[in-house]
């Protein structure tokens, strides 16, 4: 919806824009590159017991409630560890706690519900780039591997058809520069160095553009570009969810067990956690699920 009102805007002045997209992927650009390594970096030697209580501790709180506590500090914080949404990131951390490898460490944090969370019922992931570690690359850290999978997985399957959707509802071509062939062969010759310096990300695109752009306008938290899909399903989407969502349905479909969905949504409801994000996968599926449904028996010979 971000991008389709940006895009809205660009269409009454010109035809064709640029996006920079491919930025983060070839340089290092996500929050979770250098925060997950140096997390892994200095927790990986801790008993796994040990970090099962630090993640329950984390968890304990909700994010808000750490966002919170986080503004009475962050004015005596340096401004690279003033993040955006710190207490999701918290969670985030709470789980990256339980990880037994680096990789591990980058499947909880591109993924909403977890195995343990046991949604799906009697299945298993169907593979995938993420399920298949013979297929990945040979790479010379760990960050770099976050990076190669994000720009098979990430980019292609969402950021990319998010932005050709919402420019091309409004008639806006788009262009992505960063993605041409030549760029992407530059990047993957650079060493990490080049992208990655003293926990900040896309190094070398900030030096270009520092030659063009203020610094005031650049040096600020990474934000992402999204909607308030909390409150929404609180209020004006409430009644949709709910039906969706609901215990009997889900039980009868025998594909995700209700027991965890509607916790989460009984928790989400009253404030205790914002569980947006699970919520929404489930939606998304039940609502894809039932139009498939209604659309065989619209179609169902008599």
């Amino acid at each position: 919806i971000p991008t389709f009102l940006v895009a809205q805007l660009a269409r009454q002045h010109v035809t064709v824009a640029l996006s920079g997209d491919g930025g983060d992927e070839l340089f290092g650009g996500y929050t979770r590159y250098f925060l997950a390594h140096g997390i892994w970096q200095r927790l990986a030697w801790m008993p796994r017991g040990m970090r099962a209580v630090l993640a329950r501790g984390l968890a304990a709180a909700s994010p808000a409630a750490w966002d919170r506590f986080a503004a009475v500090l962050y004015p005596l914080l340096p401004r690279r560890l003033r993040f955006a949404n710190p207490g999701d990131k918290l969670h985030k951390l709470a789980r990256i706690l339980l990880s037994n490898a680096p990789e591990a460490v980058y499947h909880a944090l591109v993924s909403h519900w977890t195995e343990r969370d046991g949604l799906v019922l009697g299945a298993q992931e169907p593979p995938t780039v993420l399920t298949q570690p013979e297929t990945w690359p040979t790479v010379d850290d760990f960050r770099h591997r976050m990076m190669a999978l994000d720009a098979v997985s990430y980019l292609p399957d969402d950021i990319l058809v998010k932005v050709d959707r919402a420019a091309m509802g409004v008639s806006l071509e788009t262009r992505v520069p960063l993605l041409d062939h030549r760029v992407v062969e530059f990047a993957w010759r650079l060493p990490l160095s080049m992208k990655i310096r003293e926990g900040q990300g896309k190094w070398l695109l900030r030096q270009v553009l520092y030659k063009y752009v203020p610094k005031e306008l650049i040096e600020r938290p990474k934000m992402g570009f999204g909607v308030p899909i909390d409150d929404w399903l609180r209020g004006p989407l409430r009644e949709w969810a709910e039906d969706l969502l609901d215990e009997r349905r889900l039980r009868e479909e025998g594909f995700i067990d209700p027991a965890p969905v509607r916790q989460k949504w009984r928790e989400h409801l009253s404030g205790q956690r914002n569980w947006q994000y699970h919520l929404w996968d489930v939606l998304m599926w039940e609502a894809w699920w039932r139009g498939e449904c209604d659309h065989a028996q619209a179609n169902r010979t008599p």
